[in-house]
């Protein structure tokens, strides 16, 4: 047996993007993926693109409270073993990407009994028109635990693809930084996590926490105030401003 993937998108008036991460996904070799779009009641073309490309996808389109929110409905709606959140504009590396995460765990010896928590990669940034603009500056470190967040958010969102039975909802009092505390929880009830030391997803460089880059910031903090104590987190800050200034 071969764990099945949900994939999951939220969109919303993402008529300009949505294409290429609909293809990303329906192009991958892997046969075992199930697919929710969950769409907040786009007022473009969102929803004539995704009818027309995806027609076997589950798709979910109402009014909703943010991206958060959306992404809830998601959990609640998938039935794969592994849950994996791509953004619209966000694609995955190629077309073998699921492929070979999945073999990459059989080749570990992995069997579904005891499957890896969480799967997780690196990522590259992607421009408005898609073109590659590098890897992103956090780096996920060689190996993962829940502490590795103390020095920020270093496995993008789009890069942690976490086992459903370790998934929570996500907290909707964080309006832009929720993934953040969302991979910190699973990781502290995670026993296996796996590097793939694999490309997984381009990402696209203008999402939600980049338009509120500072609210974003804040919010992260708290974050890491709550798991990691307050005098540690505002002592490795203030560390870090000190390195990057030098």
């Amino acid at each position: 047996m071969k764990p099945q993937i949900t994939l999951v998108t939220v969109c919303y008036q993402a008529e300009k993007t949505i294409k290429r991460t609909l293809v990303s996904v329906l192009e991958q070799t892997y046969p075992g993926i199930e697919y929710i779009i969950v769409d907040g009641a786009s007022k473009d073309h969102t929803l004539d693109i995704v009818r027309a490309i995806c027609s076997r996808a589950i798709v979910i389109s109402e009014p909703d409270h943010g991206i958060y929110d959306a992404m809830n409905k998601a959990i609640d709606h998938a039935t794969g073993d592994y849950i994996w959140f791509l953004n619209a504009g966000d694609v995955l590396d190629s077309e073998f990407t699921v492929q070979r995460v999945v073999e990459d765990c059989l080749e570990r010896g992995h069997t579904p009994e005891v499957w890896p928590d969480v799967l997780y990669g690196d990522t590259r940034i992607l421009d408005d028109e898609g073109h590659d603009l590098g890897p992103r500056r956090l780096r996920p470190p060689k190996q993962l635990t829940w502490r590795s967040f103390r020095n920020g958010m270093l496995v993008c969102h789009q890069a942690f693809i976490a086992k459903r039975t370790l998934v929570q909802h996500y907290h909707l009092h964080y309006r832009f930084s929720s993934d953040f505390d969302w991979c910190i929880r699973i990781l502290r009830k995670a026993k296996t996590i796996v590097n793939t030391d694999r490309d997984l997803v381009g990402y696209l460089k203008e999402g939600i926490t980049t338009h509120n880059h500072r609210a974003s910031l804040w919010e992260r903090f708290g974050i890491m105030c709550r798991y990691y104590g307050i005098l540690p987190t505002i002592f490795r800050h203030i560390k870090f401003i000190f390195i990057r200034n030098r």
